[in-house]
């Protein structure tokens, strides 16, 4: 038979015996949230060590701090929402923050950043989405 488990390596066999018994569509959907959790978590990299590039640059690093400062606009504990430029695109971050042992405030894994169609439609669906929270 083409099929047949002698034909795949061991490794393999012993992968899709630990699968659960869901479809196949429903593993992908794990594979594709994992993949896009690591897109989300890459660009996060840079952008700390542009933070911390920036602090070692004295005057500029203050002018740089103070314009972010004015695009953060406090949501929550800790939560925010920031616009800003990423190799040259607008982007509108929502995002939790941490602080580290300098006392200086980094962004979390836990957020998400919108492109401003993104941005727009969400907007657009704010009243809708307001109704399926009170329908809770």
């Amino acid at each position: 038979p083409p099929h047949s488990p002698e034909i795949f390596p061991l490794e393999v066999r012993a992968f899709c015996t630990q699968l659960p018994s869901s479809s196949a569509s429903d593993s992908d959907s794990e594979v594709d949230k994992k993949a896009k959790r690591k897109k989300q978590a890459a660009p996060e990299k840079p952008v700390k060590k542009q933070k911390t590039g920036e602090s070692s640059k004295g005057a500029a690093s203050s002018k740089q701090s103070s314009n972010r400062d004015e695009n953060m606009f406090q949501i929550g504990k800790m939560r925010y929402v920031s616009v800003r430029d990423f190799k040259g695109k607008v982007l509108i971050d929502i995002r939790e923050y941490w602080m580290d042992q300098e006392g200086e405030m980094k962004p979390g894994r836990k957020g998400i950043s919108l492109n401003p169609e993104q941005w727009s439609q969400l907007k657009e669906q704010i009243s809708d989405i307001d109704d399926a929270v009170r329908k809770l």
